[in-house]
């Protein structure tokens, strides 16, 4: 059967392939400055917790929106000010000694390894892989120090005018939010615009409502770890404590990150005192995840585990370290607007929740 030479043949509209060539556009510029959006959306983040900060004053104080932004920055300026005056001697000073105790501590994971089938079966592994490679640059001569000075430098000053730019970011989009929120509704079309404002709203809770509760879950951890390492005579306990709240902030991984320094550091101590560290980690993480975080999931977000994990992995490739340290709020940016926009505006499905 051949198609009759009359019948009406789907033509391209000039709307149609504009939308597609704007849409590719886009895409490519997401993927081209990812690393912006990527330090747009904490600063996002930041400029959430100055507003939250400055609602807070406004109803204790009756202090305005913008001087309470200004007033929560300096407050939280002074305090890691404060932090860094008192503590900062110790917590360099015990980092230094648990930096120069790790190769210590590997030499006897590494001479452990070497006595058993496993560890000469790697190391043998890992011998040939080596082989099979180029010949790696001589250390200690002038082009690699220069090399390396040179990229821990730019490394620093990069990360550090970083840091000034988002945290400047922040301020501006807290002292402005509205009129930020109100030109980017502006891009919505007038009939869909009282949904885009409610679902930003939305957002806006939740994001609000996962950083504090992510934050008291650190301090616990940090103060539970840095507690009971002081209680087993663990040397270094407050770096320690300090690290494992700060890699809290990882789910799922942080606590692997934490606890294997701790436990190499007090590997070096005897190898009673690691396997009480191990344990220790253990029964903190157990109480982390299965009374602790469920208690801040009902006031912040609920998010499945198996998700959580994917989202670590599909962010932390797209955009490095910085994506799987926000990996968990991305991952509840999206499932927010995967649930009020295709399951409830496209599919008709009010029951999502």
């Amino acid at each position: 059967m051949t198609d009759r030479p009359d019948a009406p043949r789907p033509r391209l509209r000039p709307g149609g392939i504009v939308l597609a060539f704007a849409l590719a556009l886009l895409l490519g510029a997401m993927w081209q400055w990812s690393n912006v959006l990527l330090m747009g959306f904490g600063a996002i983040l930041i400029a959430i917790a100055l507003r939250a900060g400055a609602s807070l004053l406004n109803r204790r104080t009756g202090l305005g929106f913008k001087p309470g932004v200004l007033l929560s920055a300096l407050a939280a300026a002074l305090v890691i000010a404060g932090v860094v005056v008192w503590a900062g001697p110790s917590i360099s000073e015990q980092f230094q000694q648990l930096l120069g105790s790790l190769p210590a501590a590997w030499d006897q994971v590494s001479d452990w390894l070497s006595g058993s089938s496993v560890g000469q079966f790697l190391e043998q592994r890992m011998e040939n892989a080596q082989s099979g490679g180029g010949s790696p640059a001589p250390e200690g001569t002038l082009p690699s120090l220069f090399g390396y000075v040179t990229g821990t430098l730019t490394t620093v000053f990069g990360s550090v005018a970083n840091l000034v730019l988002l945290v400047t970011v922040a301020i501006f989009l807290a002292l402005d939010a509205p009129l930020y929120r109100g030109g980017a509704l502006r891009l919505v079309a007038l009939s869909y615009r009282p949904r885009a404002a409610q679902i930003a709203d939305e957002l806006g809770r939740a994001l609000a409502r996962w950083m504090g509760g992510q934050a008291a879950d650190m301090l616990l951890v940090a103060v539970a770890t840095g507690l009971g390492l002081w209680l087993l005579d663990v040397p270094l306990a407050l770096v320690l404590g300090l690290i494992a709240g700060l890699t809290n902030i990882i789910p799922v991984v942080g606590p692997f990150l934490s606890g294997i320094p701790a436990v190499l550091f007090a590997l070096t101590q005897g190898v009673d005192l690691a396997i009480y560290v191990a344990l220790l980690f253990v029964v903190i993480q157990q109480v982390e995840g299965n009374l602790l975080m469920p208690l801040i999931q009902r006031y912040a977000a609920d998010l499945p585990p198996a998700l959580t994990v994917l989202a670590i992995l599909a962010f932390g490739g797209l955009f490095g370290f910085g994506g799987i340290i926000l990996a968990t709020p991305l991952l509840l940016v999206t499932i927010i607007l995967v649930k009020r926009i295709y399951v409830e505006d496209v599919l008709g499905d009010r029951m999502g929740d």
